[in-house]
């Protein structure tokens, strides 16, 4: 298997490189329940346990990178910064549901629904504005 762009190998410290490794491993595993459980993300979770590994275990980065099943939105991101479709609809549609249940039965005031809103449109825009993936 082929390192992916951007990788080097690490001469940091064996404790903070296990450190890393530990991190993504635990990301690698919320990331895999959000496979199973509705409104949990997946990509974001599988993201930071690439760039984990990137920073302490080469042969984990290259495993995750050329997973079958969790490795295509991750070549898909780091080779386009692209998003796909199906990602997109469902981040959206769960900020969509968590400022609607903020405004309704959390917020006491407007600035925490006005703030949620500002983040969620930014988010949003940015997403929307991200390709979709090319076949891999």
């Amino acid at each position: 298997m082929t390192l992916p762009a951007g990788s080097s190998i690490d001469t940091r410290p064996r404790a903070v490189r296990g450190a890393f490794c530990v991190l993504g491993s635990a990301c690698v595993a919320l990331g895999v329940i959000g496979i199973f459980v509705p409104l949990m993300p997946t990509t974001v979770f599988l993201l930071i346990a690439l760039w984990a590994f990137s920073c302490g275990s080469v042969r984990l980065e290259v495993w995750l990178y050329h997973h079958p099943r969790l490795g295509r939105s991750l070549r898909a991101w780091r080779r386009d910064r692209a998003v796909p479709r199906r990602a997109k609809v469902l981040a959206i549609a769960t900020m969509t549901a968590s400022f609607v249940w903020v405004t309704l039965f959390v917020a006491e005031s407007w600035p925490l629904p006005a703030a949620l809103l500002a983040l969620f449109a930014a988010v949003a825009a940015y997403l929307l504005s991200r390709p979709e993936p090319a076949a891999d």
